[in-house]
């Protein structure tokens, strides 16, 4: 059980803070939520106590693993799917897991790929919020603004692809 003020991370959304605990009462059935603040979206989240293993709620990671996330951006592009419809439903999977590697991944992937020729307007938007994903454990982590860590994550993807 998490408690008020610990860092987590919300698959598809990104991490943030536990800031309150309260029962609510959704659809008839009163429960007790985590309420999250997001902090790269400034998004509030109620999340089902009873829920959390399920959605796949975790911990935040500690800085040894963001640096190795960082390492792992610098490799070659991974083999994509040509089609850019099965492409992008991969991606959605990794992005589900909540994983900051596969997260890693989809972001260096389609950075590597709109140097190459572009992305989708959907692309664009995927990447935007795996950026995001990584921004928002980043800052918990390493006490810098956004702009420093998108410059961060942007410099580590190598053009080689």
């Amino acid at each position: 059980m998490y408690k008020i003020g610990d860092k987590i991370v919300y698959p598809m959304h990104g991490a943030g803070v536990i800031e309150a605990i309260e029962e609510r009462e959704i659809f008839e059935e009163t429960k007790p939520y985590y309420i999250m603040q997001i902090v790269s979206e400034g998004l509030q989240i109620l999340i089902p106590v009873d829920k959390v293993d399920d959605i796949g709620v975790r911990t935040i990671v500690t800085q040894p693993v963001i640096d190795e996330m960082i390492e792992s951006l610098k490799l070659p592009m991974d083999e994509m799917e040509k089609n850019w419809n099965r492409r992008y439903r991969e991606h959605l999977e990794r992005l589900k897991t909540g994983d900051i590697f596969e997260v890693a991944k989809v972001v260096k992937n389609l950075i590597l790929l709109d140097r190459l020729k572009g992305l989708s307007t959907g692309e664009k938007k995927m990447l935007n919020n795996a950026r995001n994903f990584i921004v928002s454990e980043m800052v918990l982590i390493q006490k810098k603004d956004k702009e420093e860590i998108l410059d961060l994550i942007n410099s580590s993807v190598h053009s080689e692809a």
